[in-house]
Formats: structure tokens, sequence, C-alpha cells
């Protein structure tokens, strides 16, 4: 189930379930070469690791090679270690185990050391209000770090990155809603409501005011992402379909800098926020005057790791700050 936090209203608390993966940092062979000794049988072995037996003789075979050595002693009885083998049985025990606890240790310092935070950024999904957070959360967590990640904002990558987050990237700033959330499966942390505006091209002569009416679209093409992906962006369309029908709407189902860039070539008008107002330098981002908005903050997975979890709460308590100083 996905939930948008929000600062304001006590739902920022998000539940930890710590998942550690161990990456072998050793010959894998090696835990097939184990699972062989015990079974005694190519056969036993390949159903207890599920591959098939032909792979298991061929690992094996390719294990003696390497080694210079020959590891099984083939009788009619099943297979039997040689003296060499059982040598290396001992040996391969202790290596997997000293490779596991090498890693635990690693990760352990790794976190005494301080966490890195990776944050995906590209035009759509600017870091700039995480910069700008910086020196505050680094006062609350000194031993935190940021990395940056930059990534094409295609719809594949998009999809991949939000389902995964956690992965290869940690958080993503940018806007959504519940429905965005159960669809990628992730969560957000809502840091502001962020109004929903207009890109103009600088050539269009609505370029040339700071606030725009609604009757200011009549007669205009107005892009707007299209029907189910984003509540907020369905209001805005019920609304305008019912109290400004002179207003064309246009769908599209993706914001990419393709859609800006269709927006300055045409004559198009394109629905945006203002934290958008640095991708195209050639695009104008104007507010209108009616109530709409759409949540803008932070994406991350639901089961955020120890250390993103602490840059959640370091967020909120900096956010906290500023309301009760403002």
């Amino acid at each position: 189930m996905v939930r948008i936090n929000r600062l304001t209203d006590g739902k920022n608390t998000v539940p930890i379930k710590t998942r550690k993966k161990v990456i072998p940092v050793y010959n894998p062979q090696l835990e097939t070469f184990l699972v062989v000794a015990d079974s005694g049988s190519f056969s036993k072995a390949a159903e207890a690791l599920y591959i098939s037996p032909n792979a298991v003789i061929k690992q094996m075979n390719s294990l003696e090679t390497n080694l210079g050595i020959i590891l099984f002693e083939r009788t009619h009885r099943g297979l039997l270690l040689t003296e060499a083998g059982k040598s290396f049985y001992r040996d391969s025990k202790y290596i997997i185990q000293y490779a596991k606890d090498s890693i635990i240790r690693a990760q352990n310092a790794w976190q005494k050391e301080g966490a890195v935070i990776r944050i995906g950024t590209s035009p759509m999904t600017p870091a700039q209000i995480l910069v700008e957070l910086w020196p505050k959360i680094h006062a609350l967590c000194p031993e935190m770090k940021f990395n940056l990640v930059p990534f094409e904002n295609t719809p594949e990558n998009a999809r991949e990155i939000l389902k995964n987050l956690g992965q290869n990237i940690d958080m993503v700033a940018g806007i959504f809603d519940d429905r965005l959330l159960e669809y990628r499966q992730c969560d957000g942390l809502e840091l502001c409501r962020a109004p929903l505006c207009c890109a103009v091209s600088l050539s269009n002569p609505l370029a040339e005011k700071d606030m725009l009416e609604p009757d200011d679209l009549h007669g205009q093409n107005l892009m707007i992402l299209e029907r189910g992906q984003m509540e907020q962006m369905d209001i805005l369309r019920d609304d305008l379909a019912r109290r400004h029908p002179q207003i064309h709407i246009v769908n599209f189902d993706f914001y990419s800098t393709e859609t800006f860039n269709q927006c300055e070539n045409g004559s198009d008008i394109l629905v945006a926020v203002a934290n958008w107002q640095n991708v195209h330098p050639l695009l104008k981002i104007i507010p209108v005057n009616w109530n709409h908005a759409i949540p803008f903050g932070l994406l991350h997975s639901s089961e955020p790791s120890p250390a993103v979890r602490a840059c959640i709460e370091a967020v909120v308590r900096v956010y906290n700050l500023e309301h009760q100083m403002t």
C-alpha cells in the first residue's frame, strides 16, 4: 500500500523493513562444489541448486581445470572427495564464511562513516530543492552525503527508476499524487503544493504577461497529461471543460524534454509547475489565476534504508523548523 507522507498533517512516519542482500565476492563455483561434495552426486546437487546436472558437471570440470587438481573420485558408488578435495572443502567453507563476514564488516564501517544518498536528477526531477536544504540537513546529519545521479527522463526510465528506488537511485524530487504512487509502486514525502501553471513559448503574446487568467486561454490548445495518471490533472481538466469549454484540451502521455519542445515549436500551451522554469530556455512558466495545485516532494522506496529514512526525517525537521520560524 502506498501513501503520501505530508509534513503538515503528522503522517510522516515511514515503516522500515531492512533488506540485506549478500553479494558473493568469491567464485560461486565454490558453493556448487560444497553442495556436490555434501550430496555425493551431480544429479542430487543439481536438484538442490535448481540447475541441470550438465551445468553442475561443467562447473566442477572448470573448477578442477582452473585449480589444476582433481577434487572428486568418480566411482560406481558416487562421488568421493580426493585428499586434495577434502582440503579444499574445508578451506572453501572458510573462504565463503570469511567473505560474507567481510561484507558485514564493510557495511558496518560504511554506516559509521556516513551514508551516501543517491538523488536522481533530470530536467523534470530537479534536485535543486535538496541542494538548497543541504546546509541545514548537514547540520543535523553531518555524516550524510549526497550524490547526484543524472538520468534521461523517458517513460521506460521513469518506470524502472521509481519501481526500483533504493537500488541505484534513492530519491527523486518531483510532482506526484496517490494515484501515481500506486502506479509506480513507491512512496512520497510531500514538501509543498505546487500551483499548476502554464508554460508558453517566448514568441507567444501571452509570454508578456506575469499572470494569466483562464479567459486568456480561450481558443488556445492546452496540453494536459492524459486522464487517469494524476488526479489533480483530471480535476483541472474537468473544471476547464465545465467552466471554460472554449479551451481546446490536447492530451499527452508523459512529461519529457520532447513535450517541452513540442510546446515551444508549436503554438500549444503546456500545464506545468514553477519548479520546471529552467527546463527549456525558450519557454516561460506563468502562474494562472485558478485554484489548482499538485503535491511536490521526494519520491522514495516504500521500504527505505536506514540512511534514506534518516534523510527523510532530517528534511521533515528542517521544514518544521522553517515553518515554526515563519
